[in-house]
C-alpha cells in the first residue's frame, strides 16, 4: 500500500456550455496541477456534458469509449495522474448517469452508474443502474457512488463494506441542499471509517444554483480541505492507514453484526 496518496477535487464552473468547453477547461486545469504531484484528480457528476440541460443530454451522451472519453484517457496519460469524471454513458439502448476512471497510462481503471435516480431531470432522461465495485490505484482501494446514492447510509455501507478505504462522489447538489453537503454527506465518512470526496459544480447553469461546498473528508471526521461557492480545485494528502485506526476505534463495521432489533 502507498504511504501517502495525493487528491486533487475539482469543483468546476458551471456555466462551461458544451463537452467541449468542459474538456478544453479541464486541459488547462490540468495544466496548473501538473507540478503539484495529484495522483487522482475527481470531477463532478455530469461533468462532461453539465446536469441541468434537459434534453441535451440526448445529444451529448456518448458511450464509455466515446471520443471525449478518449480524450480524457489522453489527458490521464499526458500529465500522469488518474482521471475521475460524471458523464452521461449511452449504453443498452438508453442513458445512464455514470463515472468512469482512467489512469496515468491512459487505461481504464473503473466505473459506476448511479443506482438511485431522483424525480425530475435524471427520472425523466436515465435509467437507474445496479451494483457496486471497487478498482484499486497506487494500493488504495477506491469506490464511487454518484450524488444522490451517497445520502443512503446503506449505499455507502455496502461500498465500506466491500473494503473501500477512499469513496469517491460525483456529485450536482443544488444550492437548496446545504445540510446535505455541510453535514449529511461528511458523516458518511465518520461511520464507516474511510475517506470521502464529494465533487459538486460551482455557480448557475441554466438558472439552477450550486452549492459548491466540495469537501475531501478523513475516516476520523477531520474535513481535510473544504471549497466555497466559486469554482476552485482541492488538494488533500491521504494517508491510508488512517482507515485502519479509525476503524478499530470505532468498530462500526464489526458491531453491527451484533444488532438485535428484533
Amino acid at each position: 500500500m502507498t504511504d501517502n496518496f495525493r487528491l486533487a477535487v475539482a469543483q468546476s464552473p458551471a456555466e462551461l456550455t458544451s463537452p467541449r468547453a468542459r474538456v478544453d477547461w479541464l486541459h488547462e486545469a490540468l495544466r496548473d496541477l501538473q507540478s503539484k504531484g495529484v495522483d487522482l484528480m475527481l470531477l463532478p457528476e455530469l461533468f462532461l456534458t453539465g446536469y441541468n440541460i434537459g434534453d441535451k443530454v440526448k445529444e451529448w451522451a456518448e458511450p464509455s469509449d466515446g471520443p471525449f472519453a478518449a480524450e480524457i484517457a489522453a489527458l490521464a496519460k499526458r500529465f500522469g495522474l488518474a482521471i475521475h469524471y460524471g458523464y452521461a454513458e449511452r449504453a443498452d439502448g438508453v442513458i445512464y448517469g455514470a463515472s468512469q476512471c482512467f489512469g496515468p497510462d491512459g487505461v481504464h481503471l473503473g466505473s459506476h452508474r448511479k443506482l438511485i435516480l431522483p424525480p425530475g431531470f435524471e427520472a425523466d432522461h436515465f435509467v437507474p443502474g445496479a451494483g457496486c465495485s471497487l478498482f484499486t490505484y497506487r494500493g488504495l482501494r477506491i469506490g464511487t457512488l454518484i450524488c444522490y446514492d451517497a445520502e443512503f447510509p446503506e449505499t455507502v455501507r455496502h461500498v465500506a463494506m466491500l473494503g473501500a478505504e477512499l469513496i469517491l462522489v460525483p456529485t450536482a447538489l443544488g444550492a437548496q441542499w446545504g445540510w446535505v453537503g455541510r453535514t449529511l454527506i461528511p458523516a458518511r465518512a465518520y461511520e464507516n471509517g474511510v475517506f470521502l470526496a464529494y465533487a459538486n459544480q460551482a455557480g448557475t447553469e441554466n438558472g439552477m444554483d450550486y452549492l459548491g461546498m466540495s469537501f475531501i473528508a478523513a475516516p476520523d471526521g477531520e474535513e481535510l480541505a473544504r471549497a466555497g461557492a466559486a469554482s476552485e480545485i482541492l488538494i488533500a494528502d491521504l494517508d491510508p492507514s488512517r482507515v485502519r485506526r479509525a476503524q478499530e476505534r470505532l468498530p462500526y463495521h464489526t458491531d453491527r453484526g451484533r444488532l438485535k432489533l428484533a
